[in-house]
């Protein structure tokens, strides 16, 4: 029998999830289907106990339902009751599993894929929403020497930071933009959106130096204005097409307790992206 899936968003029609799904389960011989499933913001929960009830086995979550995700759950796994949001829900009879594959699926594209290593790094993130706050408990638990949040409002800078600070190995900071200037970091994460509307984040170039890894979760925009100010000043640039694809990986392995190989994957949609561009 056919296990099925289904991303739940709004948008969602650009969604390439339905084919990494796809191909992971070729590669590990599952036998599953995945579709994209367009939601009202009003009908979230009332459209997931209707997939659930027709023996659905689980669901991925993005934009604007990650936070309903989270209060749907009957059961949530550590990581997600720690940043408070979900992506992946698994169905079990009435048990609805609630999980965030997104901080592991950043940093394992950082460490694994860009060969990059997190721990002893001074670590910036700009912006304090939902993408932050998906990336924030993984970040921490690579044991930086400094992370730094940014955002044009303190107060929610602030609020995103809280509950980490107990961590007296981290040193974790809230920084005003005015303050930036005079500092340098190894690696700067873009988490706002300002990347989908073409509009530079709040991050001066002087933050960069040649050694720093500037990484927009923002992909399939080419160089965004984030990269393009970061590669000007002579630092290594990222998109978050990686992430994507280990996230999703991760739920897989959630769902169906294999680890696809996410090299191929990866491989194939730069090569889309790149076709797509010309």
């Amino acid at each position: 029998m056919t296990d099925r899936y289904a991303i739940f968003g709004n948008p969602v029609a650009h969604s390439k999830s339905p084919q990494i799904h796809a191909e992971f389960a070729r590669e590990t011989g599952q036998d599953i289907s995945y579709q994209r499933s367009l939601v009202e913001r009003e009908d979230f929960s009332r459209a997931v106990d209707a997939f659930r009830l027709s023996g659905a086995a689980g669901a991925n979550v993005t934009v604007p339902f990650k936070v309903q995700a989270y209060h749907c759950a009957t059961e949530l796994t550590p990581r997600a009751r720690r940043c408070g949001a979900v992506n992946t829900l698994k169905f079990d009879g009435a048990t609805i599993l609630g999980d965030n594959t997104d901080g592991i699926g950043l940093c394992a594209d950082i460490d694994r894929n860009l060969r990059f290593m997190l721990a002893d790094t001074r670590i910036l993130v700009i912006g304090a929403g939902g993408a932050a706050r998906g990336v924030m408990g993984n970040l921490v638990d690579a044991r930086p020497k400094l992370l730094v949040v940014t955002n044009r409002s303190i107060r929610n800078a602030e609020a995103i930071t809280q509950q980490f600070n107990d961590d007296a190995n981290i040193n974790i900071r809230v920084m005003p933009v005015t303050e930036l200037p005079l500092h340098q970091f190894d690696l700067i994460i873009n988490a706002t959106s300002t990347s989908l509307t073409n509009e530079l984040p709040p991050v001066p170039s002087a933050s960069f130096t040649a050694q720093t890894l500037a990484y927009d979760m923002v992909y399939g925009r080419g160089q965004t204005p984030f990269l393009a100010l970061a590669a000007n000043a002579g630092a290594r640039t990222a998109d978050g097409l990686g992430m994507l694809v280990e996230q999703a990986a991760e739920s897989f392995l959630l769902w169906r307790g294999v680890r696809p190989n996410t090299a191929p994957v990866l491989a194939m949609l730069r090569k889309q992206l790149a076709q797509d561009t010309y």
